[in-house]
């Protein structure tokens, strides 16, 4: 199986840094293919524009970015950058989007990623069930500074798989996100043993147990 993780952390010592090398170093035991964009790493452009299209623009007057996306991918006029992520991308069997959550969505930059890359799939009009990524698996695995209470479905911030279903859109299979609850108030060894948890879940061919959830008290680690 090849497998994309788009990864979304500045900080290499960040908790998120360790998620995205366990996952590495886990899928690879597996016999696993593994790739990771790092993009911060990468200094990949967030920004949706006309910088994306190569060759001109069909209809500059009336911009569309939806439309001319759709027109650059299928006449090869796309970014380098855009490129080489949408070849990654028709590889990955499984992509994992591996993130802090900021402002209850994902970081700007990967954001960006997902508008710029996957901007021709959502330009197909074949959505969900019909999504031209039918065939792909997706995770979401990611930190929050809050605890799992307030992501509830009566919680303050509502349910957190509503507000987390956007990779769905383009067709992807979502398997069952890793959220890891309140990791900025994580401790040191509190941090390890998580970490050593998440190599035996992805680990595991058992999609039932791939959800850990933690509620954590005492104050050091970058999520």
């Amino acid at each position: 199986m090849k497998v994309l993780i788009v990864y979304a952390h500045e900080s290499p010592a960040s908790f998120n840094a360790a998620a995205k090398d366990a996952a590495v170093a886990a899928l690879t035991a597996q016999g696993c293919t593994v790739e990771v964009s790092d993009l911060y790493a990468m200094k990949f452009k967030a920004a949706a524009t006309t910088e994306d299209i190569t060759g001109g623009l069909k209809d500059a007057e009336n911009f569309c970015y939806a439309k001319e996306i759709k027109l650059a991918s299928e006449e090869g006029r796309l970014a380098e950058d855009l490129k080489k992520e949408q070849e990654k991308l028709k590889e990955a069997d499984l992509v994992i989007f591996q993130f802090p959550m900021y402002w209850s969505s994902v970081p700007a930059i990967m954001k960006g990623w997902m508008d710029r890359v996957l901007g021709f799939a959502y330009a197909q009009e074949k959505w969900y069930s019909e999504g031209i990524f039918k065939d792909k698996k997706a995770m979401l695995s990611f930190t929050t500074d809050c605890p799992e209470s307030v992501y509830s479905d009566t919680g303050i911030n509502g349910d957190i798989n509503v507000i987390l279903c956007q990779v769905t859109f383009s067709g992807f299979v979502k398997r069952t996100s890793l959220i890891f609850y309140n990791m900025l108030f994580a401790a040191q060894s509190e941090y390890r043993v998580i970490v050593g948890e998440l190599i035996t879940i992805l680990g595991s061919r058992n999609e039932s147990c791939q959800r850990p959830h933690r509620t954590l008290k005492s104050c050091h680690l970058c999520q």
